[in-house]
């Protein structure tokens, strides 16, 4: 499979007929990169409950940032091995990295999987010294339906709450063509995950602004037809006003998935993501 066509596999959100060659042709070069990777550790029951650690090979002189990445496939399929090249992308800034897997639809509705998200951000907070990373520098991450969870997480504390431990310290956000605003939900099945209709509105990151959240990246491509770039130009909006820092990076030309795609090696050319993510979180020795 050429690069070419292998992008366009990665932009139709990896359908059924070229997902598998499209992530090989992703994570090829990811699988040579200057990290260490602990994959499949449990943090929770279920055998959905594992996640893949990615630690920088390069020696630290001070605690790195950690960011945990949840993977997009609209909140129904997707799976943490196929976003290596997310992780070494981010090794390469000399970050630690954690993807985790959740529950999906059918097995779980909108509750279930963000207590998952919950439990893989309290894990990674509880766990970062462990990888030489700085609890206090913990970065929320995602993609897709996972820029969602993320966003979720950062603004609506309850998930958090629910755990009955101690929410921990989110330094920053970063979704990657999200959903943040947009009711009113028109898909049969994501009707049922975020439903019932009376928690519509609980659904949605917009309607938790706060002027305390923490700083937050918005990634759009202004071509999306998935998740419309207003939902970042929204969400920007709505934290602007509230006084929250917030960056928003709207991207010509580009489609959904070519916010994610642009972390893999082969196709950094198309969109500066990697270099946006460096700006927003800094340097790995602060």
């Amino acid at each position: 499979m050429s690069r070419r066509t292998a992008l366009t596999c990665l932009t139709a959100l990896m359908t059924a007929s070229c997902s598998k060659a499209a992530f090989i042709a992703a994570n090829v070069p990811a699988a040579f990169g200057s990290y260490k990777r602990q994959a499949n550790i449990a943090y929770g029951t279920d055998p959905q409950h594992r996640l893949d650690v990615y630690v920088p090979d390069t020696p630290a002189a001070a605690p790195r940032p950690m960011v945990v990445f949840w993977h997009g496939g609209r909140w129904r399929f997707g799976d943490k091995a196929d976003y290596r090249f997310v992780a070494a992308a981010l090794a390469e800034l000399e970050y630690v990295t954690v993807v985790p897997n959740y529950r999906h639809y059918p097995q779980v509705l909108m509750a279930g999987f963000m207590d998952d998200a919950a439990h893989a951000a309290l894990w990674a907070a509880a766990h970062a010294g462990n990888f030489g990373a700085d609890p206090n520098r913990l970065y929320l991450m995602g993609h897709s339906a996972g820029a969602h969870m993320a966003a979720m997480l950062t603004l609506d504390t309850r998930y958090f709450a629910a755990t009955g431990r101690p929410i921990p310290q989110i330094a920053g956000m970063i979704g990657l063509s999200g959903p943040y605003d947009f009711l009113p939900l028109l898909e049969p099945d994501v009707q049922t995950i975020l439903g019932p209709p009376e928690h519509y509105a609980d659904s949605q990151p917009i309607n938790f602004v706060r002027s305390n959240a923490p700083p937050m990246l918005l990634v759009h491509g202004l071509k999306d037809e998935t998740v419309w770039p207003k939902n970042s130009r929204n969400l920007a909006t709505a934290l602007g006003a509230r006084g929250v820092a917030v960056t928003l990076k709207l991207y010509p030309k580009l489609m959904h998935a070519d916010t994610v795609a642009a972390l893999s090696a082969p196709w950094r050319a198309r969109a500066p993501t990697l270099a946006d993510i460096a700006a927003f979180v800094g340097p790995a020795r602060s």
